[in-house]
């Protein structure tokens, strides 16, 4: 399937039978579960399990490339929602699937395409934009204030008279809840805010002072640690690959 989004276009919590491959062709799609969330920047794409359910929303003009896979075609090694990588071969297979009738000839050219794209599937890298929500309601105040101002920059002595936890219980649940510590978590949320920021345009010094680094060089260091690259790198078209 292929779609076109408006910036901040919402599609509410829903799932499907099949499994969803989401590709960012352009753009960038946030899509949150009650795990967490998950980006999808450009030449990217998110993987849905079947009856996953998720709500998504475009971040700048979006053009989606969705491609739905039956439980029993789905490849062993992916497990979960995540991001990955989408290089230029499965690009490419995604763009004929998205062009084939749906119900195409399993036994033709179209069923080889979508047998090699299922193939491509397999090795995908793993890219580090998700974004996982602790269960405990402390905790998730704590996580909610973030979100809405990544920048924030209030120590967890005073997170935790705000919340009602000591400092220690704090320290020691985000590991247990999200599998990160509490600064790496915040890092994390700064990082998935500067790719929604990039993808609807916004200036990389812009961002940076909106998430609280001291300067462009310090947050595109930071980036450049998470992602292997600056966002003007990142965010590059690469249609020429």
């Amino acid at each position: 399937m292929a779609r076109k989004l408006k910036d901040g276009f919402y599609i509410a919590p829903h799932s499907h039978p099949r499994a969803q491959l989401i590709y960012a062709y352009v753009g960038a799609i946030l899509v949150t579960t009650d795990f967490g969330s998950w980006v999808v920047p450009p030449q990217r794409a998110v993987w849905v399990p079947c009856n996953v359910k998720h709500a998504m929303q475009a971040c700048g003009d979006v053009e989606m490339r969705t491609v739905y896979v039956r439980e029993d075609a789905v490849p062993g090694e992916l497990h979960g929602c995540c991001v990955v990588a989408v290089p230029p071969l499965l690009r490419e297979l995604i763009s004929a699937a998205v062009r084939m009738p749906l119900a195409y000839d399993e036994g033709s050219r179209d069923g080889l395409v979508v047998q090699l794209l299922l193939q491509e599937l397999r090795p995908l890298s793993v890219v580090p934009l998700h974004l996982p929500m602790p269960r405990d309601p402390r905790l998730g105040k704590i996580c909610a204030k973030i979100l809405d101002d990544p920048s924030d920059e209030t120590s967890v002595q005073t997170w935790s008279r705000s919340v009602g936890a000591s400092e220690r219980t704090i320290i020691r649940l985000f590991p247990e809840e999200t599998g990160m510590t509490y600064s790496r978590w915040k890092q994390q949320a700064r990082l998935m805010a500067a790719v929604r920021l990039l993808a609807e345009g916004c200036h990389v010094t812009d961002i940076a002072l909106q998430l609280g680094y001291e300067s462009p060089s310090a947050f595109s260091a930071m980036f450049r640690r998470a992602l292997g690259m600056t966002p003007t790198e990142y965010f590059r078209d690469r249609s020429g690959e």
